[in-house]
């Protein structure tokens, strides 16, 4: 988790002023030798405390150094997780597949129904992959945004039973509404879906079992919120747009 910059600001003058023993409870003197050492105490945190206030765009160069560090480590745990999950990513037969089955490059998107994010970066992704001709999409539902994501990607995935589920995909994402229950199935209706067996298959349990695999590559990858790609063996957080999808792919395909 990424700390906002005002909260590094505060904790970095809360503690200058830690030091300087403003926000402690009194300590008994124990004698002169403490009393020296308490003073010198003061006297730095001051300094610290002072410089700090004095200097706040060394507040913005430690909070860009952590998210340098922070993207460092992230990236290094999602490469691991791609190397040693590379079949769970691409080749798991319960993950929906759109696009060219037989690509030559493969993106793993994780997503979420209600994500704002993810529905901005939808149509970046369905011409891009349509245009290209030669890529794989392999999606993760990945339900983090309530009991409605949960019951729309269970919907998602029992689509698969009638061979709906990228028009029910499609038809979720351009949806610009609240979703619920209702919702969910007249959209699936309106695709072509059986509501009625639809519902008895979205009680399969497997299906759960399904999103919790998901949820469990999500965190070894390190995936903070959704949307989340791999796109080859490249680890892409956050929604991008067409250009930087067209050269991720490219990327890809160069190997």
């Amino acid at each position: 988790m990424r700390i906002p910059l005002l909260l590094l600001c505060g904790v970095l003058i809360a503690a200058g002023a830690l030091v300087a023993g403003r926000l402690t409870a009194p300590v008994p003197a124990a004698g002169p030798a403490a009393t020296a050492g308490t003073a010198d105490n003061d006297q730095f945190g001051k300094r610290v405390r002072d410089y700090l206030l004095a200097n706040p765009e060394v507040l913005i160069d430690a909070m860009k150094e952590l998210e340098r560090k922070q993207d460092s480590e992230r990236d290094t745990q999602a490469q691991k997780a791609i190397d040693e999950r590379g079949r769970d990513l691409t080749s798991d037969p319960d993950s929906p597949v759109s696009g060219n089955p037989n690509g030559d490059v493969t993106i793993v998107e994780f997503s979420d129904y209600q994500c704002p994010y993810c529905k901005r970066t939808y149509p970046v992704m369905k011409s891009v992959v349509a245009a290209d001709g030669k890529v794989k999409v392999v999606y993760k539902d990945l339900p983090i945004l309530g009991e409605a994501s949960r019951i729309a990607a269970l919907a998602a995935l029992a689509s698969r039973n009638q061979n709906k589920h990228e028009a029910f995909h499609n038809a979720l994402m351009e949806f610009s509404g609240k979703l619920d229950r209702d919702q969910i199935l007249a959209l699936a209706a309106s695709v072509g879906i059986d509501v009625d067996r639809l519902q008895k298959d979205m009680e399969d349990p497997k299906l759960l079992t399904i999103i919790e695999r998901n949820k469990d590559l999500a965190a070894a990858l390190g995936v903070r919120g959704t949307p989340a790609f791999v796109i080859g063996k490249q680890f892409v957080p956050g929604a991008i747009d067409a250009d930087t999808l067209k050269q991720l792919i490219a990327e890809a395909r160069k190997g």
